[in-house]
């Protein structure tokens, strides 16, 4: 719900070798469970205007709903990480970032 902003630097990326060269912030070629989830991050950080670490109500997409806690929203990404993992290896390569989540 609230991954929907953009960033400009996100905005730019345009093919799977793109995610996955600014995914991998230690450069092994794969992006493990922590690179995904800082990068993911991008739209919560966005939306945390008071940097408290909790989208209040007022700070989600149309000003309401349930406060969602940072989290709360790691563990969402660490399903759709897991989901991604096809291989069970612990990291995601450019083929399981190109493939939608199982």
């Amino acid at each position: 719900m609230f991954l929907l902003l953009t960033s400009t630097a996100h905005a730019q990326v345009k093919a799977t070798g793109d995610y996955l060269s600014r995914m991998d912030t230690d450069r092994d070629g794969r992006v493990s469970l922590a690179e995904y989830q800082d990068w993911m991050s991008y739209a919560f950080d966005a939306m945390d205007r008071d940097h408290d670490g909790q989208l209040s109500g007022a700070e989600l997409p149309g000003g309401k709903g349930k406060p969602v806690s940072r989290e709360d929203h790691r563990a969402r990404i660490a399903d759709t990480f897991s989901r991604q993992d096809r291989n069970h290896d612990g990291a995601l390569d450019s083929r399981e970032l190109a493939a939608p989540p199982q």
